[in-house]
């Protein structure tokens, strides 16, 4: 396949800056996901030069996909593993103020 032309490059890093920002991910967990050291946006964008030679957009995009799941599942079991824990409610905190109140009160 052909090289990125240089708008398309950056178009592309231009996008991924906003697709990391609406995220609330960071160029780091990025760079993680893609297996490289750096997270320079010059490393990440040659990264993505690298997944445009083996099958263009449509291969940077089917890469980025598959990041954005893994990212959500982990998001998922995250959000699952919190909702384990009982929080306390209203009523128990009522309950421990009461008790606090009569422990004081004697």
């Amino acid at each position: 396949m052909s090289k990125l032309s240089p708008q398309e490059e950056k178009e592309l890093t231009t996008f991924i800056k906003d697709w990391l920002k609406s995220h609330s991910f960071n160029q780091k967990d990025l760079a993680s996901e893609l297996n490289i050291k750096s997270s320079r946006t010059s490393e990440i964008i040659q990264k993505f030069k690298e997944f445009y030679k083996k099958g263009g957009m449509f291969n940077i995009a089917k890469n980025l996909i598959k990041i954005e799941q893994n990212w959500l599942n982990n998001n998922k079991i995250d959000s699952q593993e919190t909702n384990t824990t009982t929080p306390y409610n209203q009523l128990d905190i009522d309950s421990l103020v009461n008790q606090i109140k009569q422990d004081t009160s004697e």
